[in-house]
């Protein structure tokens, strides 16, 4: 039971899209990831995802599952959180080139890209 310094585990790594966990709570993790572009378009058929931008901007884009044509996106500031349901499609993106520092709330077995696989796909998340 000791405080954990956020800022001083960022610089732990540089790896983009790569999921690293800093704490258990319940059957919860508390993970931070670094992401810079667009990720995969996915989704988590039981599980919803706490996202908490520490900096940048995050832009969530959601659609219709299997619909490509009804898509919307959602601009999350530096300081506000997102909560994806579990079953929605989403693709975390940035723009311009902008590395993002979020801060994420899921269960212990969610999957990273849920049923998709994909070359930016992670199993395992070292715990730092």
């Amino acid at each position: 039971m000791k405080p954990i310094n956020i800022k001083e585990k960022y610089t732990k790594f540089d790896t983009q899209w790569h999921p690293h966990q800093i704490a258990l709570v319940d059957d919860m993790q508390v993970i931070l990831a670094k992401i810079s572009g667009e990720f995969v378009w996915h989704s988590h058929k039981n599980e919803d995802e706490l996202f908490y931008v520490q900096r940048g901007t995050l832009y969530m884009r959601f659609r219709e599952s299997g619909n490509l044509e009804n898509e919307w996106s959602e601009t999350v500031h530096e300081g506000e959180i997102i909560v994806v349901p579990k079953g929605v499609e989403h693709c975390p993106t940035t723009k311009d080139g902008e590395e993002v520092h979020l801060l994420l709330f899921e269960k212990q077995n969610t999957a990273h890209t849920g049923d998709v696989q994909h070359e930016k796909t992670q199993t395992e998340y070292p715990k730092i």
